[in-house]
């Protein structure tokens, strides 16, 4: 495609998008790893996910994390532990911290996060530094300058989503948690590049109601999405990875 020199095309002008993987361990913490969480910036910050382990690794990148969004894919705790030492840090550091980024939920997000407030601390205690949303499945919203689509994926009885992010130009597709499903080839079609689950080994017992994808389900997944790059995330570090590029907690690309 040609462009004008006189009239900059928009996407000449689009900031590119980068992508940090901030922690990508699956339900169990590898060495040294975090949780769940990817940091996606272009016109905003975005971090899809926010297990134990992501508030100390954004740490380290500022005293405290200046995010527009923060998107939940599900309740599992190892996708959103650490919203709650973000409430407190946030509340109690000196001086306080007036950054109130969005923070999208599932449908149902917000009753579930005052009964946990109710619980172990105030039931406002998440709206008190965060800009709470619900969003629904299958409608698109906006968020850090991103559009953002949740797609319900199979993950044993917890209602789950991967979810669908662009800027218009560019696609990244994650998988958050799912079972085998046709739903992941549909949520990655096409895409920059495709977050994928591999948490099993081949052939793994994961139940009568599966919740995880196993190495050559992952890439079956890519296979049938037509996306340009897989990067298995939510892997143990003692099952093989041949033949796949794994995510590794810091890794940047930029897409």
């Amino acid at each position: 495609m040609r462009f004008c020199p006189s009239e900059p095309s928009v996407a000449a002008n689009m900031p590119a998008v980068k992508l940090t993987v901030i922690g990508c361990s699956p339900a169990w913490p590898n060495p040294g790893g975090a949780h769940s969480g990817y940091l996606v910036e272009g016109r905003g910050s975005l971090l899809l996910d926010c297990g134990p382990g992501v508030l100390r690794r954004l740490r380290e990148r500022s005293r405290w994390p200046a995010l527009d969004a923060i998107a939940i894919t599900h309740f599992h705790l190892d996708h959103w532990g650490d919203l709650v030492p973000w409430v407190w840090g946030s509340l109690y550091l000196s001086g306080g911290n007036p950054i109130r980024p969005e923070l999208w939920v599932p449908t149902g997000g917000r009753a579930i996060l005052e009964d946990f407030g109710s619980r172990f601390g105030f039931s406002d205690m998440f709206d008190r530094v965060f800009v709470l949303r619900e969003y629904e499945a299958g409608t698109p919203f906006e968020a850090a300058g991103f559009t953002i689509t949740g797609r319900r994926v199979p993950h044993y009885t917890i209602e789950a989503n991967g979810f669908h992010v662009s800027d218009g130009e560019t696609t990244l597709a994650y998988s958050g948690d799912s079972a085998p499903s046709e739903e992941l080839g549909e949520l990655a079609a096409d895409a920059n590049l495709f977050l994928c689950e591999a948490t099993l080994a081949r052939g793994a017992d994961d139940g009568d109601l599966r919740g995880h994808l196993a190495l050559d389900e992952a890439q079956a997944a890519f296979s049938a999405s037509r996306a340009k790059r897989l990067i298995v995330v939510h892997r143990p570090v003692e099952l093989e990875t041949k033949g796949c590029e794994l995510a590794w907690d810091g890794m940047t690309i930029d897409l």
